[in-house]
């Protein structure tokens, strides 16, 4: 059986074998006796937390009351609003022939859409897995949905590996999707059904729906970033020296006298922003409020940045137009050293995820981690692989046997 994510059964299982196994486990753990076997890693961990919340397995409020109006509201706020006819695409059209219900949370755990078998419906309204229901680890114990958003990742969950008694005669198979642009969660997409009709590709099935939605998210992206460059032609063609166009989360949609750069750090319009090549730049609205022209303060591109772990993380940069400063979480300031060390050849996600989380596990997580990164400090953090920009010169307090003042793309 897997410790990582998905799947829960491994092809050619005895489900209901299986079923009666996992509820002695179920049983023997959360009564505090000897189990037979030991729950999944991963189980076990959301056990704990669950346990931790003071949950009673045998409690019957599941999701809390269902509220249809704050449903419709946050359906109608969300990005997944844009590519839930994608998920329905891959997911629903064999719905009823295969008994599953789809169903598609926002970030916050609550149910927007549930689409599928009717007698799967049926079943789940008793349940209280509804629209408008909250499905956390929080309101009802160990469960696909609550898990995957608990730990940033995909989950499979089958029968007693549900804290609840109520869930056991379910399956559940969640995955996360985030925004492409800005690595934010938008929600979870789940397909869920009767535990010994779990089928083991439907593992590969959620996950490919989410993947297909993250794609099209990025393609309607990519579509609203041509329309400003478009609708910027006119004063850009009226701008002389170096200059980039960029949205409102910092991707550049045009360039002009500076390298092509993805993104930079979101502009404001109270602050210089720190871009790599141009030095301390002075974002200014333009494209009606759409989109920004950002242009550099001074003639000297230079950047001196110092990132000071003294107390709470701090990063610094300067140049001769004066001084840029931001905090950054534990989180941000430790992906910055470890770039920092690893010099030009940069690390890979699947590194990165060795050098913060001790295992591979967690690439989905690590590149959701840098795309909020890149978000504060935009073109600093280069991509593919990751790695900090050329031609800035970093120091690193309080300094370590590995960490010195170098330029960043050399080895120190």
């Amino acid at each position: 059986m897997s410790q990582h994510g998905i799947p829960a059964v491994r092809p050619g299982t005895d489900l209901g074998r299986h079923a009666r196994d996992l509820l002695r486990i179920h049983d023997a753990v959360l009564s505090g006796h000897r189990a037979p076997e030991q729950p999944r890693t991963l189980v076990a961990r959301s056990w704990r937390r669950v346990l931790e919340m003071g949950l009673d397995p045998d409690r019957r409020d599941a999701g809390g009351t269902p509220s249809a109006v704050d449903a419709a509201r946050r359906r109608a706020a969300s990005p997944l609003s844009l590519v839930i006819d994608d998920l329905r695409a891959v997911l629903t059209s064999a719905a009823d022939a295969a008994t599953y219900l789809m169903v598609v949370t926002d970030a916050d755990g609550i149910v927007l859409w549930r689409e599928g078998s009717a007698r799967v419906r049926l079943t789940a309204d008793r349940l209280g897995f509804a629209e408008g229901a909250r499905w956390t680890e929080g309101a009802v114990g160990t469960n696909a949905i609550g898990t995957a958003l608990a730990e940033a990742a995909p989950v499979e969950l089958f029968s007693a590996e549900h804290f609840e008694h109520q869930q056991h005669p379910w399956y559940c198979t969640a995955a996360p999707v985030h925004d492409p642009r800005t690595g934010a969660l938008l929600g979870v997409v789940d397909v869920s059904g009767p535990a010994l009709t779990l089928h083991p590709a439907l593992g590969a099935l959620v996950e490919s729906s989410v993947r297909l939605a993250e794609m099209s998210l990025w393609r309607r992206h990519q579509e609203g970033l041509a329309r400003l460059r478009r609708e910027t032609e006119h004063v850009v063609s009226t701008v002389t020296g170096p200059l980039l166009v960029v949205d409102d989360h910092g991707w550049v949609a045009h360039h002009a006298g500076v390298a092509a750069r993805d993104r930079i750090e979101v502009p404001r319009s109270d602050r210089a922003l720190a871009v790599p090549g141009l030095g301390l730049c002075v974002p200014e609205r333009i494209a009606g409020e759409r989109g920004w022209l950002v242009r550099p303060a001074t003639p000297d591109a230079r950047l001196t940045a110092c990132l000071d772990l003294t107390d709470s993380p701090l990063l610094e940069l300067t140049s001769d137009a004066g001084t840029w400063r931001t905090t950054l979480t534990r989180r941000h300031a430790e992906i910055v050293r470890l770039l920092h060390r690893a010099g030009p050849e940069g690390l890979t996600a699947a590194s990165l995820s060795r050098a913060v989380f001790g295992d591979a596990e967690h690439v989905v997580t690590v590149r959701a981690e840098v795309s909020r990164l890149r978000r504060v400090i935009g073109a600093l953090v280069a991509t593919n692989p990751y790695r900090l920009a050329d031609s800035v010169t970093l120091t690193v307090t309080p300094r370590s046997d590995l960490d010195g003042r170098h330029r960043l793309g050399q080895h120190g």
